[in-house]
């Protein structure tokens, strides 16, 4: 019980530290895990009513998502997307959710822009900075909302300015990617469900080894190796081999792949640090490697694709691929499937009547006069 966007700060963090949270492939970004608290916070202060609810969070994507693919693919050299254009995410779907005019939501798309911030070296050391962006995006957020109302002023042209966010923040900017389909082609539904509570770039892999053992009965033991055949982006940024942490297990590929090999699934128990730690996975861990295949990278962003190959000292390779990670658009999660991950991730705070009201709320919720319902079940 706090200031709304400080809620937001917490519950950004919160549910990226959980790493089950959305993600658009093109945009590279985890939307939800920004929009959604920033909206339900400000939900709570206002009263907002359902409608307004779905709107808010509907704007929040389609912007952040239009920065995404406009300052993508070189913005992700350096730029956590998530902390960095998750911030525009969460300036629009507060001014919606405060029910800004279109002058002072450009105002506030100013503030976000000179506010957005993020850096990709979690990635090597596995760290909390990770799930302090998107929370930290969600506070921004609410933070340009609310200077915007005040009718304080920033740069009405920060995404297209020579020293604007385009600009700076990517060498190839599209600033068409702004506005392509804007109203009729709806981004949100490019989003997908991660399936795996890791990094969405091992996701693919995971399934390949995943079908690999559950094809064939072996030990870990019995392996030699294990290669993830893969795109560029995995080699470069999701490869490490040194993991001693919780995050940094989740952003790694070969451990999540060493893990699904040893324990035939992934699930939240393989992230426990004291299965990390663990000297099984950590000697599986070392005899996995990630490897860049130009034929996999040209695939990339449209296909997530993943082979794998366990060799074992009997002499059998065993290989298996995957182009498109469970939950992706192409390969969606049914709504049972949805619906099991959110009971699934509610068990340790809620009964299981909460959980099932609140799953007949959020279901119904275009229907609903106020979002406090919803709110008492999840406080």
């Amino acid at each position: 019980r706090t200031d709304a966007a400080l809620a937001a700060l917490a519950n950004g963090a919160l549910a990226n530290a959980a790493d089950f949270d959305d993600t658009h492939k093109r945009a590279l970004l985890h939307t939800g895990s920004v929009v959604v608290p920033t909206v339900l916070a400000l939900a709570q202060e206002r009263h907002l009513s359902g409608k307004d609810i779905v709107a808010a969070v509907v704007a929040g994507y389609e912007v952040a998502v239009r920065v995404g693919m406009a300052v993508m693919p070189t913005h992700y050299r350096y730029w956590h997307s998530t902390a960095t254009n998750g911030t525009f995410g969460a300036a629009a779907a507060a001014a919606r959710a405060l029910g800004l005019s279109s002058a002072r939501t450009r105002m506030a798309l100013g503030f976000a822009g000179t506010q957005a911030a993020g850096l990709n070296t979690f990635f090597t050391s596995g760290d909390f900075t990770k799930s302090l962006h998107p929370g930290k995006a969600a506070f921004n957020g609410i933070l340009s909302a609310r200077l915007a109302a005040l009718d304080a002023t920033s740069p009405p042209a920060m995404l297209e300015h020579e020293k604007g966010y385009l600009a700076a923040f990517s060498l190839e900017p599209k600033a068409a990617a702004l506005t392509a389909g804007l109203g009729s082609t709806w981004e949100i539904l490019e989003n997908g469900f991660k399936f795996f509570p890791s990094i969405l770039a091992s996701h693919a892999a995971i399934q390949a080894a995943l079908d690999i053992v559950a094809g064939h009965s072996f030990e870990g033991a019995e392996i030699v190796s294990v290669t993830n055949e893969t795109y560029d982006t995995v080699k470069t940024h999701f490869s490490a081999k040194t993991v001693d942490t919780v995050m940094g297990a989740r952003v790694s590929v070969p451990y999540c792949v060493a893990a699904a090999v040893l324990d035939r699934q992934l699930g939240q128990a393989q992230f426990r640090l004291d299965r990390v730690r663990r000297a099984d996975v950590q000697a599986m861990l070392a005899r996995t490697d990630v490897v860049s295949v130009p034929e996999l990278t040209a695939l990339y962003p449209d296909k997530f694709p993943a082979r794998v190959t366990v060799i074992l000292r009997d002499g059998r390779r065993l290989t298996a691929t995957r182009h498109f990670p469970k939950g992706d658009p192409q390969e969606p999660l049914t709504p049972a499937e949805i619906e099991a991950k959110f009971l699934a991730n509610t068990e340790a705070k809620l009964d299981a009547a909460a959980a099932h009201s609140l799953v007949r709320l959020i279901r119904s919720l275009p229907a609903q006069g106020d979002v406090a319902a919803i709110m008492s079940l999840l406080t």
